[in-house]
């Protein structure tokens, strides 16, 4: 949109790494409007704050909330940011929160900002907003530039007009901004995770109990998704959800109501139903072998939490790995993206192959784990040739029984 925009990062390598157009994450097409916007000046990158914080009329903090060990979002980094602008800022900034933060973050960072003006004698305006992210990991920049909504909470008309400013050329004929007070905007980000993954666990759920009654959950899906009222989004049962957002996010919002005198039973719900379902193919493995595992070899299709990621955070597949290891299974995976960073996380635990054909040579079942594209129409006759025994346990009900002939084939739900 013309703007300029500098990116800051106490992390030398990672800086380094950028200017060589080096992106240290995949996100599709990211690297190509990187470097577009590198080479027409737009876009430039440092690792000191203080430099270029007088070339900036808005500061987005976007650092790392990590859980802290009861689960409350660490605001360390958030608050290094504050005090690092309160140390050098020489004139009115508008510092916006774009990490998920807990409600109250904002007026933290705005204490914080205030106590260095103070500690240094001087008396600068500024203002404190929050501007939380949506984006989808995978479909980040489209969903960045054609969002479904903007929400940015503020308390001052000088903050909103500023905002105002900087979106507008994004939703000129929608202008999809919405306006409200600062911690709405910081419980809107939360709530909104904490409802889809609500909607996960509650699916999950469903499938567990359709197993039981002969029901199946792909019919019952369709039956709910077509009332208006419920939607046919984020109702697909699978092998639980993982990734920076979720599982972080339903932690922190628990933390927070707990920290306020009040029990989140609905999400604290939400959350068990997930890590045990984290285990449903290996629980589902297990009953096919009557619990005799050990020595046997599985094909493991996916590592990433989600398509479109190289992000393993979280991910089933790593609970899954460590439930296969210690029953003794030998297992080799193949995912397109993720696999150095399955081998930063994981080492020579597991072995790894080039394409899913690769994974199934003399294996005994195929638990498929992330629903990537590639894995959807391979030669089904080849692979159950190549297996010990023809099985697959389908994470992600993505499969069509009749085209699985001579296979055993078990899904969720």
């Amino acid at each position: 949109m013309g703007i300029t925009v500098y990116c800051v990062d106490t992390n030398v390598q990672k800086i380094e790494a950028l200017k060589e157009g080096i992106i240290p994450i995949y996100e599709p097409n990211l690297d190509s409007l990187v470097l577009r916007n590198v080479e027409a000046g737009r876009l430039r990158f440092s690792t000191d704050l203080r430099e270029i914080l007088g070339e900036v009329a808005i500061v987005f903090t976007a650092v790392g909330t990590p859980p802290d060990e009861d689960g409350s979002a660490d605001l360390s980094y958030v608050l290094e940011v504050a005090r690092t602008i309160g140390r050098n800022m020489q004139e009115y900034k508008l510092i916006v929160t774009k990490s998920t933060v807990p409600v109250g973050t904002a007026e933290k960072v705005r204490t914080t900002i205030a106590h260095e003006l103070a500690t240094r004698g001087v008396s600068i305006d500024f203002d404190v907003a929050s501007n939380p992210e949506f984006l989808k990991e995978g479909n980040a920049i489209d969903d960045f530039m054609k969002p479904d909504r903007v929400v940015v909470g503020v308390d001052s008309e000088r903050a909103q007009e500023l905002m105002t400013q900087l979106y507008r050329p994004m939703l000129l004929n929608n202008f999809r901004v919405l306006f409200m007070d600062i911690p709405s905007a910081e419980m809107t980000k939360y709530a909104a995770n904490a409802m889809l993954a609500t909607r996960i666990s509650f699916m999950n759920d469903i499938a567990n109990l359709c197993e039981r009654v002969g029901a199946d959950v792909s019919m019952v899906r369709q039956g709910i998704g077509s009332d208006t009222r419920i939607g046919n989004k984020f109702l697909y049962p699978g092998c639980g959800y993982g990734g920076s957002c979720f599982p972080k996010d339903v932690k922190a919002l628990i933390a927070t109501a707990r920290q306020n005198g009040y029990e989140m039973q609905v999400l604290e719900a939400v959350e068990r139903v997930n890590e045990k379902q984290k285990n449903i193919l290996f629980e589902k493995l297990s009953r096919y072998y009557n619990g005799e595992l050990k020595g046997r070899k599985i094909a493991l299709w996916g590592l990433a939490f989600k398509p479109g990621t190289d992000d393993m955070r979280e991910a089933p597949a790593l609970v899954l790995i460590d439930s296969l290891l210690e029953a003794g299974c030998e297992v080799v995976a193949y995912d397109p993206i993720a696999r150095a960073e399955a081998e930063r996380r994981l080492g020579n635990k597991i072995a790894y192959a080039q394409d899913v054909y690769e994974t199934v040579i003399d294996a005994d079942a195929i638990l498929h784990v992330t629903e990537w594209k590639e894995y959807r129409m391979p030669n089904w006759e080849v692979i159950r040739r190549a297996m010990r025994t023809p099985l697959l346990i389908d994470g992600r009900n993505v499969f069509e029984p009749s085209d699985l002939t001579g296979f055993s084939y078990i899904r969720i739900g």
